[in-house]
């Protein structure tokens, strides 16, 4: 046995894929290999002895690598079968796909314009029930506005095709929820003003309760001045009454006294007491005159004050009539300006919506993107007002 020969043929290509895959299919080769190892009798203590185990093992080592090898080939076509399997299943699935595609592209198409159909469809019913909650393009909006889209602008006929009857439904439902919010809102507006009427007459009757308070005050202030002030010129006048009649029982005593020292002298005092008597009353004629003239003034003082508060009590209430005019007059003038600006705005947002349905865009997407920038959720772009 040579080095160049395997001690066992390998099996032929034909059926060495189903004895690889056998168990045990190598099993009679393995055998062939094995019967001839047994027959092998050397004489190791020779040369040519051991040349011979030494060719013995490279063959056996030869038959090991030609049996390997030809199972490695095999691994290696199976490995390219599924490579093939796969690129065929591609080229298969990709081929009936764009087949797919062609035949169904006109349902497809068909499909797009139902459902841009039914949207639009959906969104008209949408925009009236949004209309009956009080809003259009998402923003609030005046009731005279909503009542006029819903009974003006929005007519349900049969361009809404099958949902014609809903768009009725939502319609009446719509019309139904604003003339409830219109009439709460009505409501609520009565009962504000009602508010702001009785709290301006409490207001008012609080200011002419203090009015008259302070008139009362001040009347019954000038009141006791006056009083105290008559009280103290009648006590002065009697003080001043009685020193003169002090003054003239001395001076009669005096008299009195003088008659006892000398007759002459008598006469002549005589007639100075009755001077000075005559000065005393006119002296207490006069403390009473003065007397009068202050109860007069007290009068005409008390009397003045009444008509200082009474004047005062008139210029209270014609100041709070012009308070009153002036806070109504600020409320109306408000509310103009916010109708305006509502007015100034709506203006600017339908010149931008004309503006982007002349430019191409659908209403309802201009009235959409109106809405998302005046609610600043666009960067960098916003409505110049």
């Amino acid at each position: 046995m040579s080095a160049n020969t395997e001690l066992a043929v390998v099996p032929p290509a034909e059926t060495a894929l189903a004895v690889y895959s056998t168990p045990n299919g190598l099993e009679p080769w393995l055998q062939q290999i094995r019967d001839k190892i047994d027959g092998f009798t050397p004489d190791i203590s020779t040369r040519k002895g051991r040349d011979a185990i030494a060719s013995m093992a490279y063959a056996v080592a030869r038959s090991k690598t030609a049996l390997d090898d030809v199972g490695k080939k095999l691994v290696a076509d199976l490995k390219e079968v599924p490579k093939k399997i796969d690129a065929e299943r591609k080229r298969v699935r990709d081929t009936l796909e764009s087949w797919q595609e062609e035949v169904r592209r006109p349902l497809n198409e068909w499909q797009a314009k139902e459902d841009a159909r039914v949207e639009f469809h959906s969104s008209m019913i949408r925009h009236i029930e949004d209309c009956g909650l009080g809003l259009i393009g998402g923003q609030p909006q005046p009731f005279e506005l909503l009542f006029r889209e819903l009974e003006e602008k929005i007519i349900v006929d049969e361009k809404f095709e099958e949902f014609e009857a809903e768009a009725h439904r939502a319609k009446a439902a719509a019309l139904a929820k604003l003339k409830t919010s219109f009439d709460e809102h009505q409501k609520r507006e009565a009962e504000q003003a009602e508010l702001i009427r009785l709290r301006a007459e409490a207001e008012a009757q609080a200011q002419r309760d203090r009015d008259a308070e302070i008139a009362r005050a001040a009347a019954e202030q000038a009141r006791l001045q006056a009083e105290q002030q008559a009280q103290a010129e009648r006590d002065a006048a009697a003080r001043r009454e009685q020193v003169l009649r002090d003054q003239a029982a001395a001076a009669q005593l005096a008299a009195e006294q003088a008659s006892r020292d000398a007759e002459a002298a008598a006469e002549r005092q005589l007639l100075q007491l009755q001077l000075q008597a005559e000065q005393a009353q006119r002296a207490a004629e006069q403390a009473e005159a003065n007397r009068i003239a202050a109860e007069q003034r007290a009068e005409q003082e008390r009397i003045a004050a009444d008509q200082r508060a009474v004047k005062a009590a008139e210029d209270a209430r014609a100041a709070e009539v012009a308070r009153q005019k002036a806070a109504a007059d600020e409320i109306i003038r408000q509310e103009k300006l916010r109708e305006a600006d509502k007015a100034h705005k709506a203006r600017i947002n339908r010149a931008a919506l004309e503006a982007f349905v002349a430019g191409g865009m659908t209403e309802e997407c201009a009235k959409q993107a109106i809405t998302l920038i005046a609610q600043r959720k666009i960067p960098a772009i916003s409505i110049q007002y």
